[in-house]
């Protein structure tokens, strides 16, 4: 393809994989502060902007594995166009819409990922998947949420011994200020994972027209322009997916706040650094219901609990399969 012929196109896929990016920190906003706003600590007008800035600012902290991993560990750079990019985004952008009218926590990283899988197989088949970083992503669906839940579960308890002499209010004033602790750690690794996937689908976009020359790599201003997608999103917050999590799923204090925060921070810190797109909202959910299982087993609404998790497994597929539907469409009418 000739890149002048397509640079107005690829103006107008990058302008809607930034969308996908801004729609990311509007649907995920709830994972950087809905535990900060339930325990009353901030405002949410104020607790929004606390989480973009930090958003905004994860890309001086972390490498770009993450951005690595989406470029080219889900599907062969090789097979990518524009058809494949934009059908990825549809699908994505479909099922991120579709959850937030609902007020599903599901994983927009999961969404993209299966809207790549989905225009992949249109595509070519089976040989476009990129298997070793497809499973990895997949493995992760189960990892993430799991050791945020231990992390959490560990976290309260351990606290809760270090001040067994305290009286509950002494606790209630140390960490409502330990809070805006944890919900900063916590939205430089929801900046410093979520933001990259946009940016390893962009810089993919640019490699298959060969503004990037012969080897993958993100530009910085990608960098800067997603960073400042997913903090705009993370502006307008998420406010029917704020209330799911910050309350629904299990009363919190802010000491417990603190723990759920801190323990899903942790998980995103390591997988960021490991190049695994792992989803924030799997990750605070599972650290969520970790502080409530920590109190009693009956703090935590089980129920609603259990509907996140179905809606976690289909994200991929249902994704996927919107994202081929697309690519089939696209390409039988134009």
């Amino acid at each position: 393809m000739d890149a002048t012929l397509a640079f107005p196109l690829l103006v107008g896929l990058i302008g809607i994989a930034l969308f996908f990016d801004f729609l990311n920190g509007l649907h995920d906003a709830a994972n950087s502060i809905a535990t900060i706003v339930s325990t009353r600590v901030l405002r949410p007008q104020y607790a929004v902007m606390w989480a973009a800035f930090f958003n905004f600012i994860a890309f001086l902290f972390f490498g770009l594995h993450v951005a690595e991993t989406l470029g080219k560990g889900i599907i062969d750079p090789g097979i990518v166009t524009p058809l494949v990019i934009f059908s990825a985004l549809i699908g994505a952008i479909v099922w991120n819409i579709v959850t937030w009218l609902f007020g599903i926590p599901s994983s927009s990283s999961h969404a993209l990922i299966g809207g790549l899988v989905g225009a992949g197989l249109a595509s070519t088949g089976f040989s476009s998947i990129v298997w070793t970083g497809l499973l990895k992503t997949v493995g992760a669906i189960f990892m993430s949420p799991a050791i945020g839940f231990f992390l959490a579960l560990l976290l309260v308890l351990l606290v809760s011994w270090i001040f067994v002499r305290q009286t509950p209010f002494a606790v209630d004033r140390t960490f409502r200020v330990m809070q805006f602790i944890s919900a900063s750690l916590y939205s430089l690794g929801h900046g410093g994972n979520d933001a990259q996937k946009t940016m390893g689908i962009i810089a993919v976009l640019l490699f298959s027209q060969g503004y990037l020359g012969s080897e993958f790599y993100v530009p910085f201003w990608v960098v800067i322009t997603c960073q400042a997608a997913i903090a705009l999103g993370t502006l307008f917050g998420g406010w029917r997916i704020v209330h799911t999590m910050g309350s629904k799923i299990t009363k919190l204090n802010p000491m417990q706040g603190f723990c759920a925060e801190t323990g899903g921070a942790i998980t995103l810190f390591a997988a960021t650094w490991l190049g695994i797109p792992v989803s924030t909202t799997h990750t605070i959910t599972g650290a969520i219901i970790g502080v409530g299982a920590a109190r009693r087993v009956s703090a935590v609404r089980w129920g609603l609990a259990g509907n996140i998790v179905i809606a976690w497994f289909i994200t991929m597929p249902a994704a996927a399969a919107i994202s081929a539907l697309s690519y089939f469409a696209i390409d039988l009418f134009f």
